[in-house]
């Protein structure tokens, strides 16, 4: 073989290798997990999660800084709801979600601009039956009750217990359900919702075992109301049912009536040594896990 031969067939041979090794890879990535879900705090409880090839919204509240009154008896009276701005435009936040979930349809998760911007088609659960007739009344046309065996694009879902207190609130808290993503490619994920730590909550990560959980945790509350949503020890219990977990806080410094600052949280969660397992996001920050 002269040396012109040599050179062709050794290129021929490197080729060779270089497309088989290509092909390796994508049938790796094919059959293999994905490259890791995505989850997106945008403001107070809501978030984009991108599960399974689906891009999912979650509890939207998208009306501008200082829309609404202030949440009575509770803290910063003299500040209007939302606290903050959204972190991009709410148009941006709608565009391409294939799914909504309600958790329940109090206003800092449900509210005039979510009703006005999500398309009506969108597909939308919720909890039960009158939150359904609610988010219907708005002219929403594609809307299911959550059940703890729901599917949807290849995505099982499914119903969590709740809990938006503890004793006499919840009479005026009323019902909210937390949710499950489970897929082949994925990690588990369940969003906990608007609840405090309580049986219901250890029921859930004994029963699905989430490799991620997000928790809402601003330990809102009214004068005299007690924890609506989970405080720092409330978080600390969800980490020490589900050590393994990666826990994200959301529902942070958004609404008045909140109680624990982020720094606050960041502290303790640092005093606790468990600051590589909780994740406090600040609004528009992202992770792919």
């Amino acid at each position: 073989m002269n040396r012109k031969d040599f050179l062709l067939s050794t290129l021929r041979t490197l080729g060779g290798m270089l497309i088989g090794k290509f092909a390796d890879a994508k049938t790796l990535f094919k059959g293999g997990k994905s490259k890791g879900l995505r989850i997106r705090q945008i403001r107070n409880a809501t978030m984009i999660i991108e599960y399974g090839g689906r891009k999912l919204l979650i509890d939207p509240m998208l009306s501008k800084k200082g829309t609404y009154l202030p949440f009575p008896n509770s803290l910063r009276q003299d500040q209007k709801n939302p606290l903050v701005e959204l972190p991009m435009p709410a148009e941006e936040i709608i565009d391409g979600i294939d799914a909504v979930f309600f958790s329940h349809l109090h206003l800092d998760h449900y509210d005039d601009a979510a009703k006005e911007l999500i398309p009506k088609g969108t597909k939308i659960f919720v909890q039960d039956e009158t939150d359904k007739k609610n988010v219907e009344s708005a002219e929403f046309t594609n809307v299911e009750v959550l059940t703890e065996n729901t599917s949807f694009a290849g995505i099982q879902l499914c119903k969590t217990k709740a809990q938006h207190g503890r004793g006499e609130i919840l009479k005026l808290a009323g019902h909210v359900c937390g949710i499950v993503f489970k897929h082949p490619d994925e990690k588990t994920l369940y969003i906990a919702a608007d609840t405090v730590w309580y049986e219901g909550v250890q029921e859930a990560i004994n029963k699905h075992d989430p490799e991620i959980i997000i928790v809402n945790g601003g330990d809102n509350q009214f004068f005299k109301s007690g924890s609506l949503i989970m405080g720092k020890d409330d978080i600390y219990e969800v980490h020490k049912a589900a050590a393994k977990s990666k826990i994200i806080v959301s529902h942070m410094e958004a609404v008045n009536h909140y109680t624990l600052s982020r720094d606050e949280l960041k502290g303790f969660i640092k005093e606790k040594g468990i600051a590589s397992s909780v994740l406090v996001p600040h609004d528009g920050e992202s992770y792919t896990l």
